[in-house]
């Protein structure tokens, strides 16, 4: 009953009041239980750290999979701009509304996913709720939803990126169809790289021959580091917990 009240009180009063590692912020109510653990700092104390440690104001940030914002809102208090991607309506919805709470300029937010060609292309969450952090372009049930695709060319050749200093990629599944499309990119300007794998998503036949090609791609980094695995290196790619689950990855230098 208490939650309920609160949950009342917050969309009553149009905010939920919190903070993302300490910095204070004006959050939407509707989700307000995520923002209460990321407020207790429960909720990937690591990307924070990856955040603060590759972020200046004199550089930008490339967000791709922004969700409702946790990572684009702190980012744009520690980057000189934000470009940022979340293709669900309902996400892309909670993004604008909570960087409108806030006031936030430097955040250049677009409701398209980012491919490897220009077109439509249906996406639904593993969930089946519309806007949860699980929508995915490798799901098209009835409850999902048809999103724009841009590829990474189009936007690239569109926008000065030349001050990116942090890449963070948490798509669902879809890296292995729009990473190969950044390699290019990736290797020029040599921004660090924090990836999200999800080969537990894909058939398992697959997964080795997918998170290979991940690794030869990405080569070119001097350096990996698997959350939680600092001595994993590049064969954190491609192990076990690697290839049954889901793991994000540090790539630098």
């Amino acid at each position: 009953m208490l939650t309920q009240v609160r949950k009342m009180f917050y969309r009553a009063r149009g905010y939920y009041e919190g903070n993302l590692n300490g910095e204070p912020f004006r959050l939407d109510p509707y989700h307000s239980k995520f923002w209460r653990k990321a407020s207790a700092g429960a909720w990937e104390p690591e990307t924070f750290a990856v955040l603060d440690q590759f972020l200046s104001l004199e550089s930008d940030y490339l967000d791709i999979g922004a969700w409702i914002g946790p990572t684009v809102l702190y980012g744009a208090r520690k980057a000189r701009h934000v470009w940022c991607f979340e293709p669900d309506p309902t996400a892309y919805r909670h993004l604008a509304w909570n960087l409108d709470l806030n006031g936030i300029q430097n955040v250049s937010a677009f409701g398209v996913a980012l491919s490897d060609k220009f077109g439509v292309a249906r996406m639904a969450s593993v969930r089946g709720e519309p806007g949860d952090s699980t929508s995915s372009l490798l799901h098209d049930g009835a409850h999902g939803s048809d999103a724009l695709t841009i590829a990474w060319d189009q936007f690239s050749a569109a926008n000065d990126l030349s001050r990116v200093s942090l890449v963070k990629m948490d798509i669902e599944g879809a890296e292995y169809t729009v990473l190969p499309t950044l390699v290019p990119w990736l290797k020029e300007h040599r921004p660090a790289l924090y990836l999200s794998t999800h080969a537990g998503l894909l058939d398992p036949k697959v997964r080795k021959d997918r998170m290979d090609q991940i690794a030869n791609l990405l080569s070119f980094y001097s350096e990996c580091q698997a959350s939680g695995q600092p001595a994993a290196g590049f064969e954190g790619l491609t192990n076990e917990t690697a290839l049954s689950g889901f793991e994000t990855f540090l790539l630098t230098g």
